[in-house]
């Protein structure tokens, strides 16, 4: 049902927008120490969140914005399920069945479900990520309890017709293709292939062509039967809503969803990915720019380090040749390349998972720049751990929080942003909290954590003596292009030397 641009842009749930460009940003759940600065108060009281969870578990959580501001609403469900709880040799289920959701129920035919929306004027959207599985609508207000009523019976009476599962794997396909033409894309699943070797976690979304090739209807009512539980649902409206309201729309409607004591968690624990030393290298002469992703191991969402990790993302910043910004930009690292001529762009990323994570730089360049280029990236990595200035990261926190704001706009933001927060921390985290936690990290916490997360470590083997040797620290590397230039993984490992 979405479209493809619209699926990857809402995949990268919390992707936001230049300068900073992080991915998945997150904060752990402990209160923070640290009292929120008074200038943020006026600017940051928010609606109220109402929470309320029904007798099947189910969590129903809302954000009514002012009455004279929308007379539009976003309702959405989102479920604790992804590509990492696929089956083995089951990989792209999850997407596969985000696609089939919408091809008919017993009440409504697939061409009855799209007229349905269309005549009322909304939108109907879904997408899935490695973690986490959405559908969604945005409606006017008035249009709410139809849109309650639609997804309900999508997720708990869709028929998965043999001939629309057959059309659906040519429709997987093209998107497969389509895909394979986002270099971004391609380097950020490579990149989890290399940090997350034989584990679910470094499958890819969409799956293999194999699997698209060969997944059942029995594969699709799996894992809904299995993963589309109560407790691992939320429902989140934001917008012209009225809390009561939706909860019995809600109470009314979302009825065969069974309750499972089995959390994701569980499920999370009894499988956990382990970030691996690896790389993926696609030789390409064909290609003008080499892509290049450097990775280490990360925090997962409510890991009391995510929050120094986030500053640090934004402090390698980003840049675009094309965007216009020079030497001047606030980012070290963009003022080093920029002025080098090194790349025609740089992205630091923070990715969190609920067991782990990775952190690091994507870039774009030339052939011939690539390995100085990758001097420059190790060195300003490295950098972290022993010299962090007072104005860059004033500069980095105040960007940080500014663009957290700022992607919250609208009722489909506010909402997404509910929902994730629900599944993820269990709580919706007021800004206020955010901003205090990001305030709190000061230059010590940020060379601390670079030390953690970047420099290698000493460690004491026993043999018949006690031997102290340095363990280098893993880091993962994705890469595509015409890569002769490019230094080989052990190269990239030497530089978490201490004083490399």
């Amino acid at each position: 049902m979405a479209s493809q641009l619209s699926r990857l842009r809402q995949k990268l749930t919390t992707t936001l927008s230049s300068p900073i460009k992080a991915r998945h940003l997150s904060l752990p759940a402990a209160d923070p120490k640290p009292g929120p600065d008074p200038a943020h108060l006026s600017s940051l009281r928010a609606p109220p969140v109402r929470v309320t969870t029904l007798p099947n578990d189910i969590r129903v959580v809302t954000q009514a914005a002012p009455s004279s501001a929308t007379h539009t609403a976003s309702v959405g469900v989102w479920i604790d399920a992804g590509s990492r709880f696929e089956l083995p040799g089951t990989n792209g289920t999850a997407h596969f069945l985000e696609h089939m959701i919408f091809k008919g129920t017993a009440r409504r035919t697939a061409r009855s479900l799209e007229e349905e929306v269309e005549n009322m004027g909304g939108r109907l959207n879904a997408y899935t990520s490695r973690e986490q599985t959405t559908f969604f609508a945005d409606v006017q207000s008035r249009d709410l309890p139809a849109a309650v009523d639609i997804l309900a019976d999508i997720l708990q009476n869709s028929r998965f017709p043999d001939h629309a599962i057959a059309r659906e794997r040519g429709v997987i396909e093209r998107e497969m293709e389509f895909v394979q033409e986002q270099m971004e894309e391609v380097i950020f699943d490579h990149l989890h292939m290399a940090a997350f070797r034989d584990h679910p976690l470094g499958d890819t979304i969409l799956g293999p062509l194999e699997n698209i090739r060969s997944i059942s209807k029995q594969d699709l009512q799996g894992y809904i039967s299995t993963h589309y539980t109560g407790g691992r649902m939320v429902v989140s409206a934001a917008g012209a809503v009225e809390h009561d309201q939706i909860v019995d729309m809600i109470n009314g409607t979302f009825k065969q969803f069974p309750r499972d004591p089995t959390t994701a968690d569980q499920i999370v624990e009894a499988n956990p990915a382990t970030f691996t030393s690896s790389e993926v290298r696609v030789e390409n002469d064909g290609m003008p720019l080499v892509h290049l992703a450097i990775a280490f191991k990360g925090a997962s969402y409510v890991d009391p380090t995510s929050i120094p990790l986030m500053v640090m993302q934004t402090m390698l910043g980003s840049w675009n040749r094309s965007v216009g910004v020079g030497n001047c930009s606030g980012s070290q690292l963009a003022q080093r390349v920029s002025t080098d001529d090194l790349a025609d762009s740089v992205m630091g990323f923070n990715t969190n998972y609920r067991d782990t994570g990775m952190w690091g730089v994507y870039a774009t360049a030339a052939p011939d720049t690539v390995r100085d280029l990758s001097s420059v990236l190790m060195q300003e990595i490295r950098r972290l751990a022993y010299q962090v200035s007072e104005e860059e990261l004033v500069r980095a926190r105040n960007q940080l929080k500014s663009c957290l704001v700022l992607h919250i706009d609208g009722s489909t933001a506010v909402a997404e942003n509910n929902g994730r927060q629900m599944l993820t921390y269990g709580r919706v985290v007021p800004f206020l909290e955010l901003f205090a936690r990001i305030d709190a990290v000061d230059a010590a916490t940020i060379k601390e954590t670079a030390r953690n997360f970047i420099i290698d470590k000493a460690r004491i083997i026993s043999l018949s003596l006690s031997i102290l040797c340095l363990q280098l620290q893993d880091v993962a590397i994705a890469a595509v292009g015409q890569l002769q230039g490019l230094p080989d993984l052990s190269w990239f490992r030497s530089q978490t030397r201490a004083g490399s």
